[in-house]
């Protein structure tokens, strides 16, 4: 299980950036060739990045290259020039349907023969939702075996679509925006991949940041994308089981145990009848600690 609960945007090329990010407990690290970078600019970005992966220690963080989106003209080049030192997993945007991951498959491949890595070694972390195809799609993007989570985004559908913002007043997302929140989390469960949540664009509101996380993790999401350091620590502690949780789940496991010894698999807890997705549930929230904890030492 690779553990990703703060993802952080570091822009291409910011060494000062890169350096503060190295500091922080993100989980991984997106090194930005996309949004971050001017067309002016690219070239320059992804040599410096690929000199990154090259040099950089990253210790326990997951390396992550967002390179352009597959019918730019910088897209080949990204892979291309980053494969020499490859990273953990690309961070692909705009993708419009699952041929488009096939496609990026084969160019990655070819790059892990020719440059003597295992194939398939390299993941894809696919953004679903930036366009109004890829949207329209979503329930199949995550089915490459490359493909190692699916996120979304809410600013490029935005503007794809042409609305005028993509909260309400209170600032809940609006229909067509948790419909394409949903669906990213539908969309990689289905595949038995992990959902990210998109950027929480207001580094200013952390009591709204912090909301927006506990709901996402209590609707199944396993982390969320960060553009600001003051966001990864309350990222963070969202999506890690809390000693309560931890503790109940223990001991749900051991119950599980005696009363399936029993023939028993529903039983009475705490006043409520658990069953089967109860004792899943209660699975992956130990196992989540366990690769933490040994993350941690």
């Amino acid at each position: 299980m690779t553990i990703r609960r703060a993802a952080h945007f570091v822009p291409g090329a910011n060494e000062k950036m890169l350096s503060k990010s190295l500091a922080t407990e993100a989980d991984s690290l997106i090194l930005d060739l996309e949004d971050a970078v001017t067309p002016d600019n690219k070239s320059t970005a992804r040599s410096v990045v690929a000199g990154w992966l090259k040099d950089v220690d990253f210790g326990r963080q997951e390396k992550v290259v967002r390179i352009n989106d597959l019918h730019s003209p910088w897209a080949q080049e990204d892979i291309a020039e980053t494969m020499a030192h490859p990273p953990d997993a690309y961070l692909v945007p705009k993708v419009n349907s699952s041929a488009e991951i096939d496609q990026l498959d084969k160019i990655i491949e070819g790059h892990e023969i020719s440059n003597g890595y295992d194939v398939g070694s390299v993941k894809l972390l696919v953004l679903g939702t930036e366009t109004p195809l890829g949207l329209l799609n979503i329930k199949d993007l995550a089915s490459h075996k490359r493909v190692d989570a699916l996120t979304w985004g809410a600013e490029d559908l935005s503007a794809a679509i042409g609305s005028r913002g993509n909260r309400d007043l209170h600032g809940a997302y609006l229909p067509v925006f948790e419909y394409a929140r949903i669906m990213c989390l539908v969309g990689a469960t289905a595949w038995h991949k992990q959902p990210l949540d998109t950027v929480f664009v207001d580094f200013n509101d952390p009591d709204g940041l912090k909301a927006e996380c506990l709901a996402s993790a209590a609707m199944g999401f396993t982390g969320k994308i960060t553009i600001h350091p003051n966001q990864i620590n309350i990222v963070n502690e969202a999506f890690t089981p809390s000693e309560a949780e931890v503790s109940e789940a223990k001991e749900l496991l051991l119950l599980f145990a005696e009363n399936e010894a029993k023939g028993l698999m529903a039983f009475s807890y705490k006043g409520t009848m658990v069953d089967v997705p109860h004792l899943t549930r209660a699975k992956k929230i130990v196992e989540l600690s366990e690769v933490l904890s040994g993350a941690a030492t």
